[in-house]
């Protein structure tokens, strides 16, 4: 390996080290360092300048401001059953945790498409254009992605043996804006 990255006067000379504003939601971000003589060090120490909120573990719902996130991190370190972080004008991006041996609940969206991926866990998504014919199934893991049709009955199902962590962006959205169910009961007792 050459010297080439010891000629610049900062660490790595492709990645500025800039602050940056709280966003109201964990991070816990990192950055590539220099090569050293046994090949990479610490790639992933965190950022000095960028403060964690562990405080606040619920992202607030940012509506439709210009709004950027580490959403791989985000859905894994979130434990609500559904949480709301950005609703815009035309797409809704919500959080969900889904409990060992639970499910998202059979539901329909009449004008609205839906996308959602896995980042952590394994499920089973059933579908079907009739609520009693589920014909339609795949299972599922970490980067999966689920397309599903408007007017298209579903289903998602934990089967693994930890929480199922994922995050859905409807199109247009489907829910209210700021919409937090900490559980499942919750999000039923709302209509949701």
């Amino acid at each position: 390996m050459n010297n080439f990255y010891y000629m610049y006067p900062h660490l790595n000379p492709y990645y500025g080290y800039v602050p940056m504003r709280n966003l109201n939601y964990i991070w816990d971000p990192g950055y590539w360092d220099m090569p050293n003589t046994e090949g990479y060090g610490n790639q992933f120490s965190p950022h000095p300048n960028i403060q964690r909120d562990i405080s606040n573990p619920i992202l607030k719902d940012q509506g439709d401001n210009p709004f950027v996130i580490n959403i791989n991190q985000a859905a894994k370190q979130n434990n609500t059953y559904r949480d709301t972080i950005w609703t815009g004008k035309h797409l809704q991006v919500t959080l969900m945790s889904i409990n060992v041996g639970e499910d998202i609940g059979l539901e329909i969206h009449h004008n609205v498409d839906q996308f959602l991926r896995i980042e952590e866990g394994q499920g089973l998504v059933q579908m079907g254009k009739e609520k009693n014919n589920l014909d339609f199934e795949k299972y599922v893991g970490d980067d999966f992605a689920i397309m599903v049709p408007s007017g298209t009955w579903h289903n998602v199902t934990n089967t693994g043996n930890t929480p199922l962590k994922l995050y859905s962006i409807y199109g247009p959205p489907n829910h209210p804006f700021g919409t937090v169910h900490m559980t499942k009961a919750d999000a039923e007792a709302a209509g949701d």
